[in-house]
């Protein structure tokens, strides 16, 4: 059985280190399992109920949600802007956090992970998408997390797949990742 697990950057900066980490993961995806990266964040209107209505929802926001309901898994990367997530990353959320009860990420797994300059590389912002992907009904998988300090030297002249670190840690998430979708499509 493939696992299909549905990447969201954080960042729509071209030369986006989280969208270079994301790219990785896509290369280093384990035997199994097809990693998806998702374009398209910034076509989606922030959440609003008002436009959340049966045959009014935005087909960008639309298109999120298929997507998202056609993954067994969710792997976000973010960077830290302001101590936080992103606006884009967390307008993702809300639109996948609904209708309310039942939102396309209801019971799957999500990991958080990601890059940032700062020496913590992130951590605040992958802790905040956690907290709010699981308010919005997803299954946060607490103990797999990958915060890479110093993006901007480390990634200077580097790619992530290229960082034998990077990508071994990042091989490891995926796998475990890999294996919590597994064992919840099993379910």
């Amino acid at each position: 059985m493939s696992v299909r697990i549905l990447a969201l950057v954080g960042s729509l900066r071209a030369g986006s280190h989280n969208r270079q980490l994301a790219e990785a993961a896509v290369k280093l995806a384990p035997e199994g399992s097809e990693i998806a990266l998702y374009e398209g964040l910034s076509e989606i209107p922030f959440y609003n109920e008002d436009i959340d209505v049966e045959g009014g929802v935005p087909a960008a926001a639309a298109r999120l949600r298929e997507a998202a309901a056609g993954a067994d898994a969710l792997l976000l990367f973010t960077p830290e802007y302001n101590g936080t997530m992103p606006a884009i990353l967390k307008n993702a959320i809300d639109w996948l956090s609904r209708p309310f009860g039942a939102g396309a990420i209801g019971g799957k797994p999500v990991v958080v992970i990601g890059t940032a300059f700062g020496q913590y590389g992130g951590v605040w912002a992958h802790d905040e998408a956690r907290k709010a992907v699981g308010i919005a009904g997803g299954k946060v998988i607490e103990d797999v997390k990958l915060s890479i300090p110093g993006s901007v030297t480390r990634f200077a002249e580097v790619h992530p797949a290229d960082d034998d670190e990077v990508a071994a840690q990042l091989t490891e998430v995926l796998t475990r990742l890999r294996g919590h979708a597994g064992e919840q499509a099993a379910a």
